[in-house]
């Protein structure tokens, strides 16, 4: 996993690395400024297209003024660069590349006030105003800076971070930001860029290193990290040989009522092509016919088998409940008897609303449990929220007082651990922006837990394999359905095993 870090570390590693390179800061900004160029140029290949660069008077607006010039060096020949000239305040980074620039007789445009900028003709324009340099909202010039550039609807490409936009912390919805269409982040992308929030903000986001010493970022305290695809290979392991059913471990799912038997036979789809030795059903009876017709794989519990005195809960590995449950009483007694058998489950959907209804029962969870709310079902278990900053801090501390798992559903997932440790699942789109996506998800977290995997690592592969799984379909559809997400995961998996 890659290690997440704040702004402030970042500078310190941007320090470090001056230090034990033994190279200089302005050597480490044309490193960056090349990193940067060489994904732009991928990006906008005409080289003839119109560029204008804002460059505010720091580091950011210094990295602006190399870009300039190192654009004109690979042949790009409308680069207009303007210096919004609204601090007094300067670093020794941008007066040295601004002098580059003039010894180039490159033509520069002061800005001072609005008005300047007035016959900017249409192109892309390359934001590198502030970057991650404000810890504060844009006020005064700057925020009619940000509210004129967005009105122009061009193309814009952020340096690092769009201006005005925080790397990490909570934010109002209604700050103002230059909006960009694509940011080119340095070594690491910023935590805010996860959250729903951030499409105030950009559109999409790319990572290019600029050679800071990896070692030292690593080393650096932050609870957040992002998973990546070799976290997967090396935890998913081929099937070795002689293994059976048995070695895959027996997962229990309780879903689905007469009306939403549907999300039943997803949440068991997931769990099928998770790969679960044996997977079996509770649903109620009136169901039986359509499982035996979609899934002749899985197994048939009666439901009133739950309650009584018969019902071994110590043959399944796992206990899955919520998806299509219900919330009446009769759903509500059932919630309660399971959590008296004291064994981790995977709890979603209509099973977490009878949390929500219940502190009580939210005490009696086993730990190792995994919750898997989206944002309505989260503030229904642990109060309103004003952001995704405040749910996400919500969601470490609750991890930690209930020894639980937390899946907090979002386009980039969080998954939450036992100790407030937050892993942030990069795979999926919103072309899985259909209905059933989280009975899958519920299913297939379950698959991994029967087989064998602690309750985080099931949480993560789960979600990670998921959203690959509609990554890859997604590439030559519109829209992606849960059944196909469910029935395509086995060809995901394997991938992940060569």
């Amino acid at each position: 996993m890659q290690k997440l870090i704040n702004q402030q570390q970042m500078r310190s590693a941007d320090v470090f690395t001056i230090k034990n390179l033994d190279i200089s800061s302005i050597e480490l900004m044309e490193t960056a400024s090349m990193a940067f160029v060489n994904e732009f140029v991928q990006e906008i290949t005409a080289v003839e297209t119109p560029i204008h660069i804002l460059c505010g008077k720091g580091n950011n607006g210094a990295d602006g003024l190399a870009i300039a010039r190192l654009l004109q060096d690979k042949g790009y020949r409308a680069v207009a660069v303007y210096l919004v000239d609204f601090s007094e305040k300067e670093t020794a980074e941008y007066q040295t590349n601004l002098n580059r620039l003039k010894d180039l007789w490159f033509p520069l445009t002061t800005v001072k006030t609005i008005a300047d900028l007035k016959t900017l003709n249409d192109g892309v324009i390359i934001d590198a105003v502030l970057g991650s340099g404000l810890n504060k909202p844009l006020t005064g010039a700057y925020a009619e800076l940000a509210t004129f550039i967005n009105g122009l609807n061009y193309q814009v490409i952020a340096v690092d971070t769009p201006t005005g936009f925080p790397a990490e912390g909570a934010f109002a919805k209604t700050d103002i930001f230059i909006k960009a269409d694509l940011v080119i982040c340095f070594q690491r992308p910023k935590i805010n860029f996860f959250f729903p929030e951030s499409a105030a903000a950009l559109n999409r986001f790319r990572v290019v290193s600029i050679g800071l010493d990896e070692g030292f970022i690593e080393k650096q305290t932050s609870p957040y990290a992002l998973l990546e695809q070799r976290d997967l290979k090396d935890l998913i392991q081929p099937r070795k040989s002689f293994t059976h059913k048995g070695t895959y471990g027996h997962a229990l799912l309780i879903a689905g009522q007469r009306e939403t038997m549907g999300a039943a036979i997803l949440a068991a789809k997931g769990c099928l092509y998770g790969g679960a030795g044996l997977t079996t059903l509770s649903i109620p009876e009136s169901g039986l016919t359509a499982l035996n017709t979609a899934l002749p794989e899985v197994m048939y519990l009666d439901r009133k088998e739950l309650s009584g005195t018969a019902f071994a809960a110590e043959k399944f590995k796992i206990i899955a409940v919520g998806p299509g449950l219900g919330t009446d009483t009769t759903s509500a007694d059932l919630l309660k008897n399971l959590l008296k058998l004291k064994v981790p489950m995977v709890i979603d959907a209509d099973a977490l609303h009878l949390l929500g209804n219940d502190e009580s029962l939210r005490k009696q969870l086993t730990e190792g449990s995994i919750l898997t709310p989206h944002m309505k079902e989260f503030d229904h278990l642990f109060g309103t929220h004003e952001s995704w900053w405040a749910r996400l801090q919500t969601a470490r501390e609750k991890a930690v007082e209930l020894k639980c798992v937390i899946v907090l559903k979002n386009q980039y997932t969080f998954i939450i651990d036992q100790l407030g440790k937050v892993i942030i699942n990069p795979t999926g789109n919103p072309a899985m922006g259909q209905g059933g996506m989280g009975d899958v998800l519920t299913g297939l977290i379950a698959s991994f837990a029967a087989q064998g995997y602690q309750s985080v690592e099931a949480a993560y592969a789960a979600c990670f394999v998921h959203g690959l799984s509609g990554d890859q379909l997604a590439v030559t559809r519109v829209s992606v359905k849960a059944s196909a997400v469910a029935e395509h995961i086995p060809e995901v998996v394997k991938g992940l095993t060569i």
